[in-house]
């Protein structure tokens, strides 16, 4: 498969962040390539749904169709909250409370090695300035890319474009793009955004501090 030169992928999870990069990218004219991990974790059957409406919505010519890869998870992650659903992180709870062990190391290794070969030199990941997590520091990820470089022969650099932005300022860059069809909600109820969780909370603060209506359907208002 050959990619042109300006090709990007995307670490793309469905949430308001990577749908707000992949808009962004696609207006710079890049060839985006959105990579999907599908673990087995509680929210990902809404997630993957309003991912592809979201992707359906963004009617970009440069934006190429939705990579999935497996990684199922439920041998290391045994009994986690984000596989049983029990004790799910409510709003207000701490960041470490939403902590999935080791998660970017797992989002990143398929479509890295994925990247390396089709030829894409590039795998953007849209963590932000809050994110208190190691495995989101640029010095993680630049080793990260030195090890699949190393192992792979390729040149991939892995990016965070936003990396020095507030969830409210990407809704701003972003702010044309179809963002109600993003989901960011960790424990949907029959495909809605809960409106109680740790994430939901979240979404509703960025768009309240943003100035913008927000635009989702909750469940629970």
């Amino acid at each position: 498969m050959s990619v042109q030169e300006s090709a990007i992928a995307v670490a793309y999870s469905g949430g308001l962040d990577s749908a707000a990069l992949m808009a962004m990218l696609a207006d710079e004219g890049r060839e985006v390539w959105p990579m999907y991990v599908r673990c087995g974790l509680l929210w990902e059957a809404a997630e993957l749904e309003w991912a592809t409406r979201y992707l359906d919505a963004l009617t970009a010519p440069t934006v190429r169709a939705m990579q999935i890869f497996d990684l199922p998870l439920q041998d290391v992650y045994a009994g986690h909250w984000s596989l049983t659903g029990n004790n799910v992180p409510p709003a207000g709870s701490e960041d470490e409370e939403v902590y999935l062990p080791g998660r970017n190391p797992l989002l990143l290794i398929k479509p890295a090695i994925a990247c390396a070969q089709m030829g894409i030199r590039e795998l953007a990941l849209a963590s932000l300035s809050a994110n208190p997590f190691a495995d989101a520091q640029p010095e993680f990820l630049a080793r990260f890319a030195e090890l699949i470089n190393h192992a792979c022969g390729s040149e991939l650099r892995i990016t965070q474009p936003f990396v020095y932005l507030s969830k409210a300022e990407v809704l701003h860059k972003a702010q044309d793009a179809p963002l109600e069809l993003a989901l960011s909600c960790i424990q949907p109820v029959s495909g809605l955004h809960c409106g109680v969780c740790n994430k939901c909370h979240e979404r509703q603060a960025a768009f309240l501090a943003a100035k913008i209506a927000d635009p989702t359907q909750y469940a629970v208002t």
